[in-house]
């Protein structure tokens, strides 16, 4: 009686342990609701418009530092901050006209004291960046809310709005699967942090240009990490050295590079 008594009470024991544990975190199934770009068989919640931003790889009101040497594909541009704002590039630029040069650059380098028209068309364009941001902080009904308590590491993430009121840590990678017709927004109260030498990895066709990031805090991507999508940052976007994008940065204060690959997509 006593040893039967005795492997009750270890039972008990063990069953407690196991539910004070923390669940795993389980990647979500189904694809979310929504028209995703309007094609045919898409998932996902409808496109973010970027209007004239999305004619820029960076956008920035503040700041663009850089530690050379990055390698950026497509256009930079900086408003109401002047060029002496956009640094570690080694600009080239002729007094009286509307656009710079960077050999770190494949495109050019716009601010807001060259001359016309470029600064009333960095003016739109801010002003699109941040009806974007808007834009995608006010979608409502998510499909996830708060999945992994902000931990998305090791997840596999299909189309959809995610949202979270906290900060949001990547790990471990992070796999977004669904067609090229899909779209994902992430929904970021606080910020959102990247692991040194972690992936967003696109699997079955999913485009970068269909991932939107709308972060409210700041953005930190660790050393040689990769994140695929276009960045809406409320505040500071800052590169770890060899980080690399493919999507766009847009930051309503800095972007701060370290020796980045940064490819509009």
């Amino acid at each position: 009686m006593k040893r039967l008594n005795l492997t009750a009470l270890l039972m008990v024991g063990v069953a407690l342990g196991c539910s004070d544990s923390a669940a795993p975190v389980v990647s979500p199934v189904d694809p979310g609701a929504g028209p995703g770009n309007g094609q045919p068989s898409a998932h996902g919640p409808a496109p973010v418009v970027l209007g004239s931003a999305g004619s820029f790889v960076i956008l920035a009101k503040s700041a663009t530092s850089n530690v050379p040497t990055s390698a950026i594909t497509g256009d930079i541009g900086l408003s109401p901050a002047a060029a002496s704002f956009i640094t570690g590039f080694a600009l080239v630029h002729t007094a009286g006209t509307a656009v710079g040069t960077s050999a770190q650059v494949t495109g050019n380098v716009y601010a807001a004291d060259y001359a016309v028209p470029t600064p009333a068309n960095l003016t739109t364009a801010i002003g699109n960046m941040q009806t974007a941001y808007t834009d995608a902080a006010g979608r409502s009904l998510p499909d996830h809310v708060a999945l992994g308590a902000g931990n998305i590491g090791g997840l596999t993430l299909p189309p959809g709005l995610y949202k979270w009121s906290n900060t949001v840590t990547i790990p471990a990678n992070v796999t977004l699967s669904g067609s090229a017709n899909d779209t994902w927004i992430f929904q970021i109260a606080g910020g959102l942090t990247m692991a040194s030498a972690k992936r967003v990895v696109l699997s079955g066709g999913a485009l970068p240009q269909n991932v939107v990031w709308q972060v409210a805090g700041i953005v930190s991507l660790g050393t040689t990490a990769h994140i695929e999508g276009i960045v809406l940052g409320q505040t500071q976007i800052t590169l770890g050295t060899g980080a690399s994008v493919n999507g766009r940065l847009f930051a309503q204060t800095q972007v701060t590079l370290a020796g980045n690959a940064i490819v509009q997509p």
